[in-house]
């Protein structure tokens, strides 16, 4: 790949790093990256190392994953193609057909590939490029050989990843490993997927071995070092691309052997992840109060593997040596009385999947039917009703308590109540004139007390949070939750178990694999089986596994993958235009989704929850048409709800109080389920999500072929240099 730009060092230190003088960099920098006598000084060399750092992972606060950062859950267009958010994003939505050409409206494609133009920063070539230097500064510089492998350990794990984030959306792309001259030129080439993998796995082998002295034993020594890659984390992510490599998006026949390479690696990787200081964090039991912790701590988390620091000084104040970098979760998924952005609300099918107490799929669940359902009665009216312990961490519904430091109230007499008390109720009301929505699908009210008015939005995203009763205050208040420093988990020790027990089960390990999602159930409080059953066929156990992936790994930017590489969408069952016969999935039956036995996401829809205050609850349907009067249970009839179920009990103590909502909602409270997903505004007709079979491996934009005519386009794609289909197969080499 031809870059036709000029990259200066960007002097910016990742957080939480040693950082190196900016003005020795400024004095030593030249215009084509930066001069060598660099990496001649410890120092000089770490700072470019940090640069890569700030380069690569680039925060979890923006929903922009276009520079192949992190994608860190929130509503963005992939969480929105899933199970997890109503709205249906430019992949799944009907009405349009991505193409490569047309930048026009809502149909050119998304670009991974090229970046921001002119940005050598957001250009993941640029990125690529900047690793090639630093890479060869460090390796032809005169620092001693243990600080070396140190510090190139670490560049070659961001290099890996650079090429992991463009392997898993195109296959087959353009390897550079040195920095090319900024002029016009013949271009690289792309290369196969298979070429591309094994590239990765070259680059992590490399990293994990250099690392190996340093990190090997429990870690980095130094605090100040906490959140580097380590070995950990190098093997954690080529378990991870293994798996990819052998899921059928890329492994079209099921070649076994990819999955006992995947398998037999892992199993040897995992007591070295152990050896680096990584384990299970203590769930603590009924309300997985440890398991909520986790998301907070800015300790040495034994779970996080792959970790982006943040920290509380306020990214929009002068640039100091500890330069602002917050994360925004916290202020996204907050109630807008609390000073947050108003929260993140999941979906209806969403809800509906999460197990029941018993560890099985509720009645109402239609994804997973091969797995079984609970014989626990499900409760529309309070679907929170025994559920996961981890239902409750991770979503917030009327009648919960959600503490945390600060007190809105003392600066805005609209936010009713301090912080340490505060109790989540997001039920509404209709008015009079309006009554007849309640019966409307596609018609929801925007009246709500506490000062919520149209922000009440039933169920919110709760997970990651910094719970009051829970984490110790991880951020600076003032009047809002945006200088956070609530770390983000890319790749964490849960993620290590469910990748080992997809090869497992992969392999005819079933009982292994069992063992492993075991392991995780229990750690928040499950016993016995933990709602599993022995005995599961193949196909079960690994739709079991995808099962505990989507649960444990909800809201964590982990969905869309999984969704893509095991082709859930449609099963994989039609092929792109100009596809050949290798691309269909014969080794799965034709069909992903009937060899596992899920049910495809395409032509589904998913709406929202409402919980509203009903007109024959003996108050008279005249409550509530003046707006004046305020909440009409609390403000009107004087009703004086429960206490707000508080997840410090445990037992008998936290059954009474969910009883005692229970009770509220009975008395009071409907629950409504109305539109998530959009629908034609003319023809009332409910559009369903539309995946379409050219957009598992991505064709390039416009942009990338015009600066490289090197690069065809990917099969399905039509190609901007020639005007007629793409030609490039990147599974070619996977033929048998």
């Amino acid at each position: 790949m031809n870059i036709k730009l000029v990259a200066l060092c960007v002097a910016a230190t990742a957080v939480g790093f040693t950082s190196c003088s900016e003005a020795f960099l400024e004095e030593k920098k030249d215009q084509n990256l930066v001069s060598s006598i660099v990496y001649d000084d410890y120092m000089g060399a770490k700072g470019r190392v940090n640069d890569i750092y700030a380069w690569s992972l680039n925060g979890a606060y923006s929903l922009d994953d276009r520079r192949g950062g992190l994608n860190y859950g929130g509503s963005d267009d992939m969480t929105k193609s899933t199970e997890e958010y109503a709205g249906l994003s430019k992949w799944v939505n009907p009405t349009i057909n991505m193409q490569t050409t047309n930048y026009v409206g809502e149909n050119y494609n998304f670009d991974y590939f090229h970046g921001g133009a002119n940005n050598v920063q957001t250009q993941v070539w640029g990125r690529i490029r900047n690793i090639n230097d630093v890479i060869a500064g460090i390796e032809g510089g005169n620092i001693n050989q243990e600080d070396k492998d140190e510090l190139v350990g670490q560049v070659y794990f961001w290099r890996a990843w650079a090429y992991y984030q463009l392997f898993k959306w195109y296959g087959g792309v353009p390897i550079i490993t040195e920095v090319q001259a900024p002029v016009e030129g013949p271009g690289t080439p792309r290369s196969s997927a298979r070429e591309v993998f094994e590239f990765i796995c070259s680059d992590l082998d490399k990293a994990a071995t250099l690392l190996e002295k340093a990190t090997a034993s429990g870690g980095w020594a130094s605090q100040e070092d906490w959140g580097r890659v380590t070995v950990a984390s190098a093997l954690a992510l080529k378990g991870r691309v293994m798996n990819l490599w052998a899921s059928p998006i890329f492994n079209r026949k099921n070649d076994p052997a990819r999955w006992e390479a995947a398998y037999t690696f892992m199993k040897e990787a995992q007591p070295k992840i152990d050896a680096c200081g990584h384990s299970l964090v203590d769930g603590s039991a009924q309300t997985a109060a440890g398991w909520a912790d986790m998301f907070a701590r800015t300790d040495r988390n034994p779970e996080a593997i792959l970790v982006q620091l943040y920290n509380t000084h306020d990214r929009n104040a002068e640039a100091t040596e500890n330069i602002g970098l917050n994360n925004g979760w916290e202020q996204s998924i907050r109630p807008k009385n609390t000073y947050g952005n108003g929260g993140q609300q999941p979906s209806q099918m969403m809800i509906d999947l999460f197990p029941m107490s018993d560890g099985k799929v509720p009645s109402v669940a239609t994804n997973y039917t091969s797995l079984g359902t609970s014989e626990i009665e499900y409760d529309e009216l309070c679907p929170w009703m025994n559920r996961d312990p981890r239902f409750y961490r991770t979503f917030a519904f009327p009648g919960v308590r959600w503490t945390f430091s600060g007190n809105p109230s003392a600066s805005n007499s609209n936010y009713w109540q301090d912080g340490a008390n505060y109790e989540y109720w997001s039920y509404v009301w209709y008015l009079k004139d309006d009554a007849s929505k309640i019966g409307e699908f596609r018609s929801s009210s925007n009246h709500g007390p506490d000062g919520l008015n149209g922000s009440a939005k039933g169920f919110l995203v709760r997970k990651r949070t910094c719970d009051g009763d829970v984490s110790a205050p991880n951020y600076a208040w003032n009047n809002t939750f945006r200088a956070s420093a609530a770390p983000f988990m890319e790749i964490r020790y849960a993620e290590v178990l469910l990748n080992m027990a997809e090869a497992a089960a992969m392999t005819g390990n079933t009982t292994e694999a069992v063992g492993y999602l075991r392991q995780i159930r229990q750690r928040v409080g499950y016993t016995g089986d933990c709602g599993i059953s022995d005995g599961m066929s193949q196909q079960e156990t690994v739709a079991a596994v995808l099962y505990e992936r989507m649960i444990e790994l909800a809201y964590e930017g982990k969905r869309f993958d999984d969704m893509r590489r095991w082709m859930l969408f449609d099963g994989g069952a039609t092929l792109p235009e100009g596809a050949p016969s290798t691309w269909a999935v014969d080794g799965w039956g034709g069909n992903t989704c009937n060899w596992l036995g899920v049910a495809p996401l395409n032509g589904k829809r998913r709406e929202n929850y409402e919980f509203y205050i009903t007109y024959d609850a003996g108050m008279g349907a005249g409550i509530g048409e003046d707006l004046n009067d305020g909440d009409p249970l609390t403000n009107v009839a004087g009703i004086v709800r429960p206490a707000a179920i508080d997840y410090r009990n445990e037992g008998d103590a936290l059954t009474a109080q969910m009883d005692a909502v229970k009770e509220f909602y009975t008395q009071y409270l409907a629950c409504k389920v109305f539109s998530g997903d959009s629908y034609d505004g003319e023809t009332q007709l409910n559009y369903v999500i539309t995946w379409r079979p050219h957009y598992y491996l991505l064709g390039l934009v416009a942009g990338a072929q015009n600066n490289n005519k090197a690069l065809p386009q990917t099969i399905g794609w039509e190609d901007n240099q020639t005007n007629s289909m793409g030609t490039f197969d990147p599974l070619a080499d996977n033929a048998e």
